[in-house]
C-alpha cells in the first residue's frame, strides 16, 4: 500500500501548494485592490502581501489585468454574481435582502466592488467589460423577474419593469456607498425594502 501512495502524495503535493498559493494571491490581491484600486495597488504591493516576490506571482498570474479578473471572478464565486436564476420559493424583495446583508458581513467584499466599479468607467481599464456585462445581465434579470410579478398583479400601475430594474441596480450600488461610509447611519437592507415595497403590491 505504501508504494501505491507514495507517488499519489507526491502528485497532490505540488498541486495543492499550487492551489493554497494561488489562493494566498487572491486574497492578497483582493485587500490591495479594495484599499486602492486597480490603478493604486500594484503587483508588487500584492506579492508583498501574499509573502512572494513578484517573479512567483507573475507565474500564477502572467498580467495584472489577468490578475484583477480573477479576483473579480473569486468575488462572484463568494457572494454570487446576481444573475443566477431566482430560486422559484424565494421572493423578489427576499432575495435582494437576503444578497443585501450576505454582503454586509463578507469582509472586502463592497469596498472591492466600488472602488473598481467607479475605475470601471474610465478608458482602458480592463474591468469595463466584465461591470458592463454584469450590469446587463441584472437588468435582464430583474426585468424579466418583474415583468413576472406584473403578469401577477403584482405591479404597481405605471411603473415600467425596465426602468424599474435599472432604478433597483443603481439604488443598491449607491446605497452601498453610503454604508461603507457611515454604516451606522444607513440601513441598506431597509432602503432596498422601502424601494421595491413602492414598486410592488402586497400579495
Amino acid at each position: 500500500m505504501s508504494t501505491k501512495e507514495g507517488p499519489q502524495a507526491s502528485r497532490r503535493g505540488p498541486y495543492a501548494k499550487s492551489t493554497e498559493r494561488r489562493q494566498a494571491i487572491l486574497t492578497a490581491a483582493h485587500a490591495v485592490f479594495a484599499a486602492r484600486g486597480y490603478r493604486g495597488g500594484s503587483l508588487q504591493d500584492v506579492a508583498d502581501r501574499a509573502g512572494m516576490s513578484q517573479t512567483s506571482l507573475l507565474h500564477y498570474f502572467p498580467s495584472k489585468s489577468q490578475l484583477l479578473l480573477a479576483v473579480l471572478n473569486w468575488r462572484d464565486s463568494i457572494t454570487g454574481d446576481g444573475t443566477a436564476p431566482p430560486d422559484p420559493e424565494e421572493s423578489l424583495v427576499d432575495a435582494v435582502l437576503r444578497q443585501a446583508r450576505f454582503n454586509e458581513d463578507v469582509p472586502g467584499v463592497l469596498e472591492l466592488y466600488t472602488v473598481l466599479c467607479g475605475e470601471a468607467v474610465t478608458e482602458g481599464h480592463p474591468g469595463r467589460p466584465y461591470f458592463t456585462n454584469r450590469f446587463e445581465e441584472l437588468r435582464r434579470s430583474y426585468t424579466r423577474q418583474l415583468r413576472e410579478l406584473a403578469g401577477e398583479g403584482r405591479l404597481r400601475p405605471g411603473v415600467d419593469p425596465e426602468v424599474a430594474a435599472a432604478s433597483l441596480i443603481g439604488l443598491w450600488d449607491g446605497i452601498q456607498t453610503q454604508w461603507l461610509l457611515a454604516p451606522d447611519k444607513v440601513d441598506m437592507a431597509g432602503c432596498l425594502r422601502g424601494y421595491l415595497e413602492l414598486i410592488l403590491l402586497p400579495e
